[in-house]
């Protein structure tokens, strides 16, 4: 391996006075945890600077600008597509916003909170408790909200709540520039139609059109009811009709609708003992959707219990023609979320993991899974399957896991391989997304070069000449 390249002296003398002692990282041991990405990637930071406020990173882009020095914005570092964290070259500096969680303001009147974008998620929702409200992003990771809007996570509730576009109201935002420029978009307002919307450039595009500082953030009340059940559809083919008719009879009270196929819950069992298989006899079928449904309100004494609701509704399915649904049960909620939470690590720690996250209309994800169950083992006969995601959205997390020693592992092609292979499925014969809900990252660059028509990379480019001309992150959008 080669040295490391080290910070020279001006450089880590001008960024610690900038943002402190406490702000300013260069031993190699101290910079590991901001080196080394969620799942596999990991690389070499020149420094790792950590700034408080809004100001802070302002001075620290506009000094990195004005000497040449690249910067990789870093919320929580719990992307996986290697976006947030430096490449093997040594010579990008980690702008971290882990110290900038001090400005924390509830508007309960407005139902919004302004808050710093460095606060994690946890924190967020555990402060907001109090009030009866919540920011509707449910992810099995615990990001921070600067990353999250920088990437437009979706999550398990995505189907009633939406994605952190459609809950972002307002964004303050530093531009790598030589002046550090500070720019706040909209105020708390959900309506403001007096131009352009410009805090929307900076939500999905991976921080490379300025670093998020400050945000203002739609809440959603907290549900006082929930009533959970795993249901098993006839075939794959009932899917879709299952979806259908769970929408035309729970309306918005339908807040998931997640599948999960027998591969990734067995591989979520086995890596945690202590769920529990609730499944008959211990037979996983095929597939399993667990759904939800949820109310804002205590229950009432002339109005029907959720729970009954929901059983009532899935008695009803189960008489229609040619019934969609082969099995359901109601369960306890949080041993069902328990599950699904737990599918992700299970499936990490099963094997070597090549992950994908990809978006579909949802009339065509059952028929994209089973092409990858039927085309898979012919083509990567060492893979196996276990794909799980948000039914309800259109979201895929297609995971394939090998054996930790398979052929082609140690030197990429077999991921190279069964990457190019995927997305072309993906993109051209479904017209989907390459990247759901993960954004850009060095993981998946070659296939936007791929699949960006040239006028966008084209409209791109402008942009970030007028943005952050110095250039931020991992991403290349021309």
């Amino acid at each position: 391996m080669s040295a490391r390249v080290v910070i020279g002296q001006e450089h880590a003398q001008a960024l610690t006075a900038l943002v402190g002692e406490r702000g300013f990282v260069s031993q190699a041991g101290d910079m590991a945890a901001y080196e080394t990405g969620a799942r596999y990637d990991a690389g070499r930071a020149l420094a790792v600077v950590r700034p408080q406020t809004t100001q802070e990173v302002s001075a620290v882009l506009s000094y990195c600008v004005r000497h040449g020095l690249a910067v990789v914005p870093q919320s929580g570092n719990t992307g996986l597509v290697s976006g947030s964290t430096p490449d093997a070259a040594g010579g990008q500096i980690v702008l971290s916003l882990d110290r900038m969680t001090g400005h924390f303001a509830l508007d309960e009147d407005n139902r919004s909170l302004e808050a710093d974008a460095g606060l994690l998620l946890s924190d967020v929702n555990r402060r907001l408790e109090a009030s009866g409200l919540f920011f509707p992003i449910d992810l099995g990771a615990d990001p921070r909200l600067g990353g999250m809007i920088a990437t437009n996570t979706g999550g398990s509730r995505f189907l009633k709540y939406g994605d952190v576009r459609r809950n972002v109201l307002g964004l303050t935002v530093v531009l790598a520039n030589d002046e550090g420029t500070i720019l706040e978009f909209g105020q708390a307002l959900r309506k403001n139609n007096t131009g352009v919307d410009w805090k929307q450039l900076f939500i999905g595009t991976s921080g490379a059109f300025g670093v998020v500082t400050r945000c203002v953030l739609n809440l959603e009340r907290l549900p006082l009811q929930t009533a959970t059940a795993y249901l098993v559809p006839a075939g794959p083919e009932a899917v879709m009709p299952l979806l259908r008719l769970m929408e035309e009879r729970l309306g918005t009270t339908l807040s998931a609708f997640e599948g999960m196929s027998r591969n990734a819950i067995a591989a979520a069992l086995d890596h945690v003992p202590s769920l529990r298989n609730p499944f008959q006899n211990g037979e996983i079928p095929d597939y399993v959707i667990l759904a939800e449904v949820s109310r804002t309100w205590q229950a009432r004494e002339s109005e029907e219990p959720l729970g009954d609701l929901l059983e009532s509704v899935l008695a009803e399915i189960f008489e229609t023609e040619a019934a969609p649904l082969a099995d359901a049960f109601i369960g306890p909620a949080h041993e069902m979320w328990a599950l699904r939470h737990a599918l992700s690590e299970g499936v990490k720690q099963s094997g070597r993991l090549i992950a994908f996250d990809v978006a579909f209309r949802r009339g065509d994800i059952m028929a994209f899974c089973e092409r990858m169950k039927h085309d898979m083992p012919e083509r990567f006969p060492q893979g196996r399957i276990c794909d799980f995601g948000h039914v309800g959205d259109g979201g895929v997390h297609l995971n394939i896991v090998f054996p930790r020693d398979a052929d082609g592992l140690a030197d990429g092609s077999l991921e190279t391989a069964l990457r190019d292979w995927v997305y072309a499925v993906v993109v051209e014969d479904f017209a989907g997304s390459f990247s759901a809900e993960h954004a850009i990252g060095r993981k998946n660059q070659q296939y936007y070069d791929l699949y960006t028509p040239q006028t966008i990379k084209d409209m791109a480019c402008g942009l970030l000449t007028l943005t952050s001309p110095g250039g931020l992150g991992t991403v290349r959008f021309g």
